[in-house]
């Protein structure tokens, strides 16, 4: 990547995190951005995750505040409950539009889109940002059995990048430990580890 290249982070939330859970790590979200920060200008990093409303506490919520304090730009929306076929209460909470919406309009002002996820979904937005000129680079990982990526998205991108080889460079160092929230100082410095309540369910 060149030094000088502008480069927009899309963060698809819930799918980073069952990539990282799936190689065994957490993600240091300031190490992250240092990584990326280093390869080019960064012009944004956007974070997107829904979010449960009617709970009166969301083990996602302290790392929705501190992304939003530590240079993220943070999308969330609530997400919507319902019963399957077979009884079972299920939380949907799909952020494709968003992420795909502000990845068009920021189009002409990057020369590098990294996209955080393994979505198929996404093999489209891929395609109408390369024809905007715009190289695509696909992070998830081929090293989990079965791989967080679809196929289709993968052979889409310019560049794959598994997070894999990310470990060493943006993972949690295992001494830290998840903040409190009333530790303001420690906050400023350790981001809290994403624990959804449960995986939002894909269309």
């Amino acid at each position: 990547m060149s030094t000088v290249e502008r480069i927009a982070l899309f963060i698809d939330g819930a799918n980073l995190y069952a990539s990282a859970k799936a190689l065994g790590f957490d993600i240091d979200y300031k190490r992250l951005l240092r990584e990326f920060q280093a390869k080019g200008r960064l012009i944004r990093a956007f974070y997107y995750t829904a979010l449960v409303d009617d709970q009166e506490y969301s083990s996602i919520r302290p790392l929705v505040d501190w992304l939003d304090y530590n240079g993220y730009a943070v999308v969330t929306k609530p997400t919507k409950e319902f019963v399957d076929s077979t009884g079972r209460r299920k939380v949907k909470g799909n952020m494709d539009i968003e992420l795909a919406v502000n990845a068009m309009e920021m189009a002409q002002h990057i020369d590098l889109m990294v996209l955080f996820s393994g979505d198929g979904d996404f093999r489209s937005l891929v395609e109408a940002m390369q024809r905007k000129g715009v190289r695509v680079a696909v992070v998830s990982t081929i090293a989990t059995q079965p791989p967080m990526v679809a196929d289709e998205l993968r052979r889409q991108a310019d560049e794959f990048v598994d997070l894999a080889t990310l470990m060493a460079r943006i993972g949690r160092d295992p001494g830290d430990r998840p903040v409190r929230s009333d530790n303001h100082r420690r906050a400023q410095f350790v981001a809290p580890v994403q624990q959804p309540v449960e995986e939002p369910v894909r269309e």
